[in-house]
């Protein structure tokens, strides 16, 4: 819920509390509300041992966007510079899918595997041998991706035709509802399948270890039992 929190909610509440609280015009208020989300792409950028590529581009975005709509006076251009960052992220997604490397892979395998060894193998084993995993695995960077798209279409459409103090929280709610459909969507028809594949693999594979076990504990146990008849021979 941070992420939320610090890129919906302060943003939204910094700019009311200009616009109405101190009078600002709509294009600064946009602008110094703009300041904790690129903040945070920044340091997102810092510590980091090398670049991330999505998050500059995102930071270049913001940059830009703020540039142009402070040079040009235009609050409702300001407003659709933020859905560039959706159709971005979601091009992204969408373009890796046809790559064969699903930028959501690397949320979804952490949240399906649950951090333990046994489940990462199991997905390891399913990514490279399974058609249904690996189409489901697909599946759900290209919902992400799409309902990002979705999103984005909506917040231009809106953001030069609704007016501008309606669309500030509007746009924050576009947004909201966008991730949370991602989530339910994808959620239920990938992650959890791929929750269940991954965790029929790894019971499976555990309980293979355990027959492998057993023989091996059968096998010497008979030979230990021979060992006698054979001395007194």
């Amino acid at each position: 819920m941070l992420p939320l929190v610090l890129d919906v909610g302060v943003p939204l509440a910094s700019y009311y509390l200009l616009s109405d609280g101190f009078g600002l015009s709509e294009v600064a208020a946009l602008g110094w509300s703009s300041v904790v989300p690129a903040l945070r792409t920044l340091w997102a950028l810092v510590r980091r041992t090398g670049v991330n590529g999505l998050a500059l581009l995102i930071l270049v975005v913001n940059v830009v966007g703020l540039a142009m709509s402070t040079m040009t006076g235009d609050p409702r251009l300001m407003l659709a510079k933020d859905s560039g960052v959706s159709s971005v992220v979601g091009i992204a997604v969408i373009v890796s899918v046809f790559m064969g490397k699903p930028l959501m892979t690397a949320g979804l395998k952490p949240f399906v595997t649950k951090g333990l060894a046994a489940r990462s193998a199991a997905w390891d084993r399913l990514a490279a041998g399974s058609a249904p995993f690996r189409r489901a695995e697909r599946r759900f960077s290209l919902i992400w991706g799409t309902v990002l798209l979705v999103e984005c279409v909506a917040r231009v459409i809106g953001a030069y035709t609704i007016p501008v103090h309606t669309m500030v929280w509007l746009g924050s709610v576009l947004m909201v509802v966008a991730i949370l459909l991602a989530m339910v969507v994808a959620g239920g028809s990938c992650a959890e399948p791929m929750e269940k594949m991954v965790r029929a693999e790894a019971e499976a594979e555990a309980e293979a270890e355990r027959d492998a076990g057993d023989r091996v504990g059968a096998a010497g146990a008979g030979g230990t039992a021979s060992m006698p008849a054979m001395t007194g021979s």
